[in-house]
């Protein structure tokens, strides 16, 4: 296989992936188009149908028109032979020979209507079927995607580093992260303003000589005079 031959073999099958890609990503909706496009045609089949009927119809009148003719000059040719007219008897005959023949060419093309006729009415019959059995599968498969690209959606949704589950839960997490240092810088200033209450305190305690300190120091005085007055 030469090079060009080889380039425009590969070129080809890439138009073909391509097309099939497009055919599969509107399949649906070519679907869709093929149901409503069998539906114009069983319209159509049904247009058909109505004037093969109506030329049945009219065929079979031609039919009975002939029959009653004929009827007419059989009796024509009767009364004629009981007139002894032999000739005129004859000559009817002939004319209901023709009829006759004219009836039995009426009744092939009537039997080709009803033959055709009956072909029709089940073939729309089967239409019918197909274009209802279509639709429901129509309805099943435009379902099935409905929840298959909602299901690919959460899953995108759920899975996703950069989506809006993802993002929000990285908000909640900074916004926690804040309100717990918040917190300890609160409990930090608390602490500080509890122990500068607990120094003032201490500080006037010992002024007044009241507390630990204050016990301490006369306590040891009280020694120091006693060793003093021995």
């Amino acid at each position: 296989m030469s090079i060009l031959k080889k380039l425009f073999t590969a070129v080809k099958g890439g138009v073909n992936e391509v097309g099939e890609g497009i055919v599969d990503a509107n399949s649906i909706r070519i679907f869709e188009q093929e149901i409503r496009d069998a539906q114009d045609a069983l319209s159509e089949a049904k247009r058909s149908l109505t004037e093969v009927m109506a030329k049945e119809i009219q065929t079979s009148r031609a039919i009975k028109a002939l029959e009653d003719d004929i009827a007419k000059h059989e009796t024509y040719a009767t009364q004629a032979l009981d007139k002894d007219e032999e000739s005129l008897a004859l000559e009817i005959a002939g004319k209901i020979a023709e009829l006759e023949q004219e009836k039995s060419e009426q009744q092939q093309i009537l039997n080709t209507f009803s033959a055709n006729v009956a072909k029709l009415k089940e073939q729309i019959k089967q239409a019918e079927k197909t274009i209802v059995e279509n639709q429901r599968q129509l309805s099943m498969v435009k379902t099935t995607e409905s929840v298959q690209k909602a299901t690919m959606a959460v899953n995108d949704t759920m899975t996703s580093g950069d989506s809006a589950m993802a993002s929000a839960k990285q908000s909640l997490e900074r916004i926690k992260q804040r309100q717990m240092d918040r917190q300890d810088q609160l409990d930090a200033a608390q602490q500080l303003a509890d122990e500068s209450n607990d120094k003032s305190l201490h500080d006037k305690m010992r002024e007044a000589g009241i507390g630990e300190d204050a016990s301490k120091g006369a306590d040891v005085l009280a020694r120091i005079r006693a060793k003093q007055n021995k």
